[in-house]
């Protein structure tokens, strides 16, 4: 079975699921948001392995955990969270015969900011109207679109870039993605939002729309290169093998990892 019937089995499998528990919200999601979040941490722990670095992981995962269950459970602010957090991650370096305590601190700090704190904003995303129960339905809308038109960019900039890109966009970090797809990402990411406004998003106002676009079709894209950048440095191919024919969770999710946070700060700041 070639690598492309592969991947299409798996989407047509997997993204009724995703959409579904999207929609659904409540714990159902909380727990795919938790998974997403620790899978991402472990394989991000397992990228900088590669650079001889070697990543706190049972402190990684408590905080990744703590931190997505605070964003929908609300126990603790973030403020303390991080007073709790980081001292106890500096202490238990004490602890551990690796080589360098300062890449290993750094890179963990890194892993739960990116995996968990990143990943938290989705939950966020999802309970952002859990006010109003004829509302709830919203955060899921906000999630599902984010994640078509994310498909849609990211499938748009492989294929025009395929067939016509000519002009490298970061050659040092992914040398096949040119400035002509990357282009064609972002119209197909207003075409998808301007649809999809329409469709799913009639509760929001076309400036909204607008911001959604700039926010989904650059910093998605933006994602996906820094991705790239982390999985290069450690001369990594894909975050793991977990997906036949995608990769891993960080490489499905890493534009969605990235946007979320930017697209929780516009909510916050602009609708609340």
């Amino acid at each position: 079975m070639s690598n492309r019937v592969t991947r299409i089995l798996v989407a047509i499998f997997t993204i009724p699921v995703l959409l579904g528990l999207t929609y659904w919200g409540g714990i159902p999601f909380l727990i795919l948001i938790m998974a997403i979040g620790l899978t991402s941490f472990y394989e991000f722990s397992k990228i900088v392995n590669k650079k001889n670095i070697f990543t706190s992981n049972l402190v990684g995962f408590i905080s990744i955990t703590a931190i997505i269950l605070n964003t929908y459970f609300h126990f603790a602010t973030y403020e303390i969270l991080l007073l709790i957090l980081i001292p106890i991650l500096l202490m238990f370096e004490l602890f551990r015969d690796k080589e360098s305590a300062i890449s290993n601190i750094s890179s963990t700090l890194l892993g739960i900011f990116y995996a968990g704190f990143f990943s938290s904003t989705i939950v966020a995303i999802r309970e952002f109207y859990a006010s109003g129960m004829q509302e709830y339905a919203n955060g899921g809308f906000i999630i599902i679109s984010i994640l078509i038109t994310l498909w849609m960019t990211d499938s748009a900039a492989y294929f025009i870039g395929t067939a016509f890109g000519k002009h490298k966009l970061f050659p040092r970090v992914s040398p096949k993605k040119s400035w002509e797809g990357a282009i064609a990402g972002f119209v197909f990411a207003a075409i998808s939002l301007i649809v999809l406004k329409f469709v799913l998003l009639t509760f929001l106002n076309w400036i909204d729309i607008f911001a959604f676009t700039i926010i989904i079709g650059i910093f998605g894209q933006i994602g996906d290169l820094i991705e790239s950048l982390i999985k290069r440095d450690a001369d990594v191919k894909d975050s793991s093998n977990l997906i036949p024919g995608h990769g891993g969770i960080l490489d499905r999710f890493d534009s969605l990892l990235f946007s979320a946070p930017i697209i929780y700060l516009y909510l916050i700041l602009f609708l609340k």
